[in-house]
């Protein structure tokens, strides 16, 4: 007899003091407003609690890109439902890289995408922390970002930095896939440790009113079967 145990895989990369960003943009400033010995005085010296400060641009780390991060008018990260990021359908979807660095998914079709999280897999989240993570990086293809939207795919998820073209400045694939309602999470990692389906996907941001980009705590849900649990005695 099996049964189902559930197994968490992190897919999000950690935030530190002066990591570092997209370039161009500042690195954080993670650190204390008060630390634990500055903040006996405010307990009597009966008590010290750390309270930290964050310093830092919201498109850090593997965060989440709402509607209103390309259009004005567009749902911000308060206007999106739980629903949309938490407990969703998730498949893997692997990527060939072409000479150009775009992408074209393999080994999907639209029925298995409707209303899934595709993840599309490169393994370029293994660059993490040198400066090779920020060459130019595989982008999503125009050929897959239609099969994306037609699938009617709910989520897209990328382990490299730009679903677009960084030297695109009309940024296409943000611009098609937030106008149809599809959201994106960027710089995922360890899609190596999925299986191909059978997961649910979580990137639940902070609900903040105008908010346009945010880290998340990306995340998988796997169910995995555990032989030899609650077998019945073999009968001698």
């Amino acid at each position: 007899m099996e049964e189902t145990m559930k197994k968490f895989v992190e897919l999000n990369h950690f935030l530190e003091d002066g990591m570092m960003a997209y370039p161009g943009l500042p690195r954080p400033r993670i650190g204390a407003f008060l630390d634990h010995k500055s903040s006996r005085s405010h307990y009597e010296d009966r008590a010290e609690f750390y309270l930290g400060k964050v310093e830092m641009v919201c498109n850090l780390g593997t965060y989440i890109d709402s509607p209103f991060h390309r259009y004005a008018d567009g749902a911000d990260l308060n206007q999106i439902p739980l629903e949309r990021v938490a407990g969703i359908p998730g498949i893997v979807l692997d990527g060939v890289v072409s000479s150009n660095r775009s992408i074209t998914i393999i080994e999907a079709d639209y029925s298995e995408l409707n209303g899934r999280a595709g993840l599309v897999r490169t393994g370029w989240d293994k660059r993490w922390g040198t400066e090779s993570y920020w060459e130019p990086g595989p982008f999503l293809s125009e050929k897959s970002t239609d099969l994306l939207i037609r699938s009617k795919a709910i989520f897209v998820g990328v382990d490299f930095w730009n679903v677009d073209d960084v030297s695109n400045p009309s940024r296409p694939v943000h611009t098609r896939l937030l106008a149809s309602d599809i959201l994106i999470v960027e710089h995922l990692c360890n899609l190596s440790l999925l299986p191909r389906i059978g997961f649910r996907f979580y990137a639940v941001p902070p609900r903040i009113v105008r908010g346009a980009s945010f880290p998340v705590r990306a995340f998988a849900e796997v169910e995995e079967a555990e032989k030899g649990l609650f077998q019945q005695p073999l009968k001698m």
